[in-house]
């Protein structure tokens, strides 16, 4: 699997390359998706924030897919959620998210809280091996991608996957005009 300069192998040969939860989740969806067609590559962890990224490996932004996890609060609750957009978007939090998750307010959540909730390091986390409660949205652009790359748990390596594979990850719900 070859995606700019980046040639992957298949993940789940290289668990030392996925943060423990993600590992454990492709595991557990092999057969849901096909676990063959997701590869990992190893990358220098400095060079993991998406513009530094992308260019270091030439990877076209319009390629690589950011997953942001927000936060909103209802009822004296928090809710989070996991939004897949195309690296040249934004989530549109303040308002598609804010309606999806029913919350007066939404914003992306503190990195500490993201880091300890998800059991993957800041700048690698990804919607495979998010906690099983939180939906994942994926913008509709990243659903119909024929791959992209995305955040492996950690920020030595990247995963490259289908972006159907993502709309049919469990919680993951497309939505048209997420990335903005």
């Amino acid at each position: 699997m070859h995606i700019g300069r980046l040639t992957a192998v298949p993940a789940l040969d290289r668990p030392d390359l996925l943060a423990a939860p993600v590992a454990a989740a492709l595991a557990a969806l092999d057969g849901k998706i096909d676990a063959s067609d997701v590869g990992v590559a190893e990358i220098d962890p400095a060079m993991a924030d998406t513009a530094a990224f992308c260019e270091e490996y030439d990877v076209a932004p319009g390629e690589s897919a950011n997953c942001v996890v927000v936060a909103g609060r209802r009822d004296g609750q928090t809710r989070l959620a996991a939004c897949m957009v195309l690296a040249t978007t934004r989530a549109d939090v303040n308002g598609l998210v804010k309606r999806e998750l029913d919350v007066r307010k939404a914003s992306f959540a503190p990195m500490d809280q993201a880091v300890e909730l998800t059991g993957m390091e800041y700048g690698g986390i990804t919607p495979i091996g998010l906690p099983a409660d939180w939906p994942v949205y994926v913008d509709a652009a990243v659903a119909a991608a024929q791959r992209v790359v995305i955040g492996s748990g950690i920020r030595r390596s990247k995963l490259t996957l289908p972006g159907a594979a993502l709309a049919s990850l469990p919680g993951a719900a497309v939505l048209a005009s997420l990335g903005r």
